[in-house]
């Protein structure tokens, strides 16, 4: 049983790092295979693997984890296809810098949109992780509501092949 906490501590912290890797269908498929574990387990283990890997991306968002170079934007001559896709992206950037803005001024709308998102995964998860950082968030309450609301999503989601072979067997 250890054996296959860890192995799914790991897949969830890739999956908080790397999108493709789904940690849902993981999950899924170790609950149908290996019963046995409990799922109050399974969601704990796996918010931590979430939460310590979006904590990555908080840290780089306030700047508290400098990036390798290849990762930072270069200053270079913009070609009109470039300047046509600036012009084209300005409301979106409009958007999320008065987003940041509401959540420099309203810091608990931020910490109950990032439970939100920790939650139901919309908005997404990751995107609200970056954001926390961008509006220096406080790490306690960063790691409170993810480790909740994450915790809360991975347990009803490690329960419910139990569940429903109660239903349909």
């Amino acid at each position: 049983m250890i054996a296959w906490l860890g192995l799914t501590l790991g897949v969830a912290f890739g999956s908080a790092l790397i999108p493709l890797i789904s940690i849902e269908i993981f999950l899924i498929g170790l609950v149908v295979q290996q019963p046995h574990i409990p799922w109050l387990c399974l969601g704990a283990v796996v918010a931590i693997g979430q939460v310590s890997g979006k904590l990555l991306y908080y840290y780089a968002a306030k700047g508290d984890l400098h990036l390798p170079n290849f990762m930072h934007r270069k200053q270079k001559i913009e070609t009109p296809r470039q300047v046509r896709w600036h012009r084209r992206t300005k409301r979106i950037r409009m958007w999320v810098e008065a987003l940041r803005e509401k959540c420099h001024r309203h810091p608990r709308w931020m910490v109950g949109t990032y439970g939100v998102s920790s939650v139901l995964g919309l908005p997404p998860f990751m995107a609200t992780s970056v954001l926390a950082g961008m509006v220096r968030m406080s790490l306690a309450a960063f790691l409170g509501a993810g480790l909740v609301g994450r915790f809360i999503r991975f347990s009803v989601l490690a329960a419910s092949p139990a569940i429903c072979a109660g239903w349909f067997f």
